[in-house]
């Protein structure tokens, strides 16, 4: 039976350490650090910004994360510098997996990516890796001005795709995106994309835990 799949895009699909070469040109061996930072500084910026219900775009909980993170380690970086990096962020890679993975599901199922970027963002990065013409679609919660896990969010992906709770996955490498989901009564896969991730210990626990995205196919029949 043909399914809804929603794809979580930054960390899931497409890999935001992908700036990490220019971050090593840039502050040398402070780079994973920094990335980790950032990406981390990134997404807590949306859910405060969620919380407090003062919306803006990813992309400025982005630029604002990035300055964040440069004044906490202590990093100069120029205008030029920061402007290269959040460059960089449009133009990502996909994780090896990706390709085959999509190739292979959207055979049977109807895909969707569905973000906390900007659907403009997120044509641009997904155009760029090489993968928009798999998807239906890409739905963005920008489009409600909120962010993942607002329940709002997945109501909303529910809407745009015209799908139902039971007939719908969500796939992302984000624990908090899965827990969301699952809190909405959807099905959700977490991707365990390294060996030291740890997925909260919550009540709710995936419906499918994989470690490439070519393992989905399988746990979709199970």
């Amino acid at each position: 039976m043909s399914k809804t799949l929603a794809f979580d895009v930054y960390g899931t699909l497409i890999n935001t350490h992908g700036v990490l070469t220019l971050l090593q040109d840039m502050v040398a061996d402070k780079a994973l650090l920094f990335s980790n930072t950032w990406r981390n500084k990134q997404l807590e910026y949306s859910f405060r910004r969620g919380l407090m219900q003062r919306y803006q775009n990813f992309s400025v909980c982005t630029s604002q994360a990035l300055d964040f993170t440069a004044d906490y380690l202590k990093v100069s970086l120029t205008q030029q510098q920061k402007h290269t990096l959040l460059k960089a962020y449009q133009t990502l890679p996909s994780f090896s997996d990706v390709e085959p993975a999509l190739k292979t599901l959207g055979k049977t199922h109807q895909l969707y990516a569905f973000s906390n970027g900007s659907a403009e963002a997120v044509d641009t990065l997904l155009n760029s890796a090489g993968l928009k013409h798999h998807f239906i679609d890409i739905i963005s919660t920008d489009e409600i001005q909120t962010f993942k896990p607002n329940p709002a969010c997945y109501q909303h992906l529910l809407t745009r795709a015209g799908s139902t709770p039971m007939n719908t996955w969500l796939i992302s490498s984000n624990p908090f995106d899965v827990i969301g989901a699952l809190d909405s009564q959807l099905n959700a896969a977490w991707v365990k994309r390294t060996t030291h991730a740890v997925f909260d210990p919550w009540e709710l626990t995936p419906t499918a835990e994989i470690e490439h995205l070519t393992e989905l196919a399988n746990k979709l029949i199970e």
